[in-house]
């Protein structure tokens, strides 16, 4: 079956492709419509991360969940614990293929976007955004799960 060549590989997994099928309105998104996974075997699935630490009690100990109210800052630190997974699997954010991110107020996403990009920087995952109405940890304001392709 022949296919349609990606806008870009991953520069750490060329067998992770961006799809963009307007390539040049592709600058404007801050995701990839879709991801292609070529000839990969070994997935991460990493479970959702909010701004609380990796471990932490449970059930919950509020005094280890007071964490900034600041949704950037929030992002930072869910972003924080999920990097020190992929860094412990020895892969980078451009690994990553599916990003999925809770929200309890979509008036948010653009100052998530915002402190994502610090980590993702163009790489641009295929991802979903859903507005809840509530985590699991006390105070938090965002959640984050991501899916990532060991190399070949």
């Amino acid at each position: 079956m022949d296919r349609t060549p990606a806008f870009r590989a991953s520069p750490t997994n060329p067998g992770i492709e961006e799809i963009q099928t307007i390539p040049a309105r592709g600058p404007e998104m801050p995701y990839a419509p879709a991801i292609r996974v070529r000839g990969q075997g070994d997935m991460l699935f990493v479970s959702g991360s909010t701004p609380a630490t990796l471990y932490h009690a449970h059930p919950h100990v509020f005094e280890e969940h007071n964490h900034p109210n600041d949704i950037r800052a929030q992002t930072r630190l869910a972003m924080d614990n999920i990097a020190g997974i992929l860094t412990h699997e020895g892969l980078t954010w451009t690994d990553v293929v599916k990003i999925t991110k809770y929200l309890t107020d979509m008036r948010d996403f653009d100052g998530m976007v915002a402190a994502m990009s610090d980590y993702l920087h163009d790489w641009k995952p295929a991802s979903t955004t859903i507005c809840v109405n509530q985590l699991s940890t006390p105070g938090a304001r965002v959640e984050i799960d991501v899916i990532a392709i060991y190399p070949a």
